[in-house]
């Protein structure tokens, strides 16, 4: 069983190893990932590193990622 959930706070992941877009601004504008374990990705908002964080599988990350590329999501942007 994994020891990571959903809504864990960012503060609990203290050796995480955070990532973010290079598109991402220094103040705004960035969600960042983190692997958690083998099949594990963790994310978080930036402006509230220590909020909480939601963990996804790496395949639901992949399936997002794909997704995102073939632009399912277009639709959401303002």
């Amino acid at each position: 069983m994994s020891m990571f959930h959903n809504g864990m706070a960012g503060a609990a992941l203290a050796g995480a190893t955070w990532v973010k877009a290079s598109a991402s601004d220094a103040l705004n504008d960035c969600v960042e990932l983190t692997r958690l374990d083998e099949n594990e990705i963790g994310v978080r908002n930036s402006r509230f590193p220590e909020g909480p964080v939601l963990v996804f599988t790496r395949s639901e990350i992949d399936a997002f990622l794909q997704g995102a590329t073939s632009g399912d999501f277009h639709s959401m942007t303002v």
